[in-house]
């Protein structure tokens, strides 16, 4: 077994003062070059590693994470993200991990600056956050900058962030996803509808990606980009029935969010014929897929994407360990004899 060296074995072995080794260790205070050396030397000799959890609770030194990300009770999508940055945090707790929640409203870019604001004066070590509003996010990442902020990205990337970390999915490729999977199910002459509800930037790389599958497709059925507001419940279900009744042909709809139950509740039976691929495993969406409504939904993994989030912070403070760049999570294509796997 591998011998366990304590302080005073290096200082032994390199014929200096155990004050002199716990300075090299903790690179404070002065020593001399030659001391430094003979220190040194020991240490490659037995491939000493630090154990940085136990440095930083004798230190007490505490890492605070501040997690901003949309209310889950105007948007139920992210009540898994909630959950899994809950686990994390429980998780790293015991060994100096601060994570604290902040919420704002989806719908408003005022309610995103105050949150951030708010997060910026506690002073943390790093902001996590899901951002829906891009010019607002690029604000809050410069004054991040200027404070030594760390910043990292769940689920949505902007895409001039010159960011720490994201961590997601490539939604040009489930988009892609999306239209090979409509494409073994409708005829090439018919009319394909792309609907964005309550639209952010993000959902154009899905559509890119999707219409992009057809390209080089010698048969192309013939795609329609919808876009329609959720807030007005009147406007927005006569929106839906016309959006299946005057589109020609139409076969089927891809849904480029988590909504796809709004649009099936507001077009009724109209739905019966038609092909229908969304996204997100909210228990309105799961209810018409295992009746059949829903064809096909593709599994975000919010939950995990969030405990990644503050997972990969914490080692890479506790550890040491580099934050990756860019964490892409699986593309999971969920049906009604699968999702029961899925469940929590």
């Amino acid at each position: 077994m591998d011998k366990k060296y304590t302080i005073k074995d290096i200082a032994e072995a390199a014929g200096v003062s155990k004050g002199t080794v716990d300075r090299v260790l903790h690179r404070r205070g002065k020593v001399s070059a030659k001391s430094l050396a003979q220190v040194e030397k020991i240490l490659k000799e037995i491939d000493y590693q630090a154990n940085p959890i136990a440095r930083n609770l004798k230190n007490n030194k505490v890492y605070k994470i501040c997690v901003l990300l949309p209310d889950p009770k105007e948007d139920s999508y992210w009540f898994p993200a909630v959950q899994g940055i809950k686990n994390a945090a429980k998780e790293f707790k015991p060994f100096g991990i601060s994570v604290d929640l902040y919420y704002y409203n989806p719908t408003s870019k005022t309610s995103f600056v105050e949150k951030s604001k708010e997060i910026l004066n506690l002073t943390p070590d790093v902001v996590l956050m899901a951002p829906l509003f891009q010019k607002e996010a690029l604000e809050i990442f410069r004054q991040c900058q200027e404070n030594n902020v760390l910043v990292s990205l769940f689920n949505n990337l902007v895409e001039a962030f010159n960011t720490h970390n994201f961590i997601g999915q490539d939604l040009y490729r489930t988009g892609r996803v999306a239209a090979g999977l409509i494409n073994k199910l409708v005829d090439a002459d018919s009319t394909i509808a792309i609907l964005h509800i309550d639209e952010e930037k993000h959902m154009k790389l899905k559509e890119n990606g999707f219409k992009d599958f057809f390209k080089d497709k010698e048969q192309k059925p013939k795609i329609e980009t919808f876009s329609f507001k959720k807030a007005n419940i009147t406007s927005f279900q006569k929106a839906s029935i016309d959006l299946v009744t005057a589109t020609k042909n139409i076969s089927a709809v891809f849904v480029t969010n988590s909504k796809t139950y709004t649009f099936l509740q507001a077009i009724g039976d109209l739905s019966k014929d038609l092909t229908i691929v969304g996204y997100d495993l909210l228990d309105e969406n799961i209810a018409f897929l295992q009746e059949g409504t829903i064809d096909f939904l593709i599994h975000q993994k919010p939950k995990r994407q969030a405990y990644l989030g503050v997972a990969q912070l914490a080692e890479h403070f506790l550890f040491g360990k580099p934050v990756p760049e860019e964490s892409l999570l699986p593309i999971d294509i969920i049906t009604s004899e699968n999702v029961s796997y899925y469940l929590d």
